[in-house]
């Protein structure tokens, strides 16, 4: 289970919404202070906050701190399912321009490719849909944060 904090910002009929502060996993090793692009990046958006809709099956209120999770399954299939298609899609397209147009150069292997990555972008999104609303692939509230320290004023210490 994949676990990140969180503070409740509002309630619906059975879920809440909950603001996460994105962390970047870099900035530990020595690379990082000798100028590695991904720790750079890191800091730009490390502290940025995002909103969350999570199956709330316990009782929660806006401003209590919580520990939200997903199944490290659903992660891997939603990575599968946003990137398969379109890359497949796009390799399939850009080997039948140069199967099909063998003697016409490059031009129909990138116009096919194309084709194929926007067939598949839309393939991805229909899938996308077909599970927006599959439990299986919804975070959910695990547990309520143990209380932070009163002399810290930010809830996310």
């Amino acid at each position: 289970m994949i676990e990140e904090r969180g503070i409740v910002v509002a309630l619906e009929e059975g879920a809440a919404w909950v603001e996460t502060r994105r962390q970047s996993a870099c900035g530990a090793c020595q690379a990082s202070e000798a100028g590695c692009g991904t720790a750079v990046l890191g800091k730009i958006w490390s502290g940025q906050r995002t909103r969350v809709r999570v199956s709330a099956l316990i009782a929660v209120h806006p401003g209590d701190a919580v520990i939200i999770g997903l199944a490290e399954g659903a992660l891997l299939r939603s990575a599968l399912l946003a990137y398969l298609p379109a890359l497949l899609l796009l390799l399939a397209g850009a080997l039948l321009g140069r199967l099909v147009f063998a003697d016409a150069g490059d031009e129909p292997v990138v116009v096919l490719g194309a084709l194929g990555l926007g067939l598949g972008l839309w393939v991805t999104r229909v899938l996308a849909r077909h599970v927006q609303h599959d439990s299986r692939f919804q975070p959910v509230i695990l547990r309520h944060q143990a209380p932070v320290a009163e002399t810290v004023p930010d809830a996310w210490q």
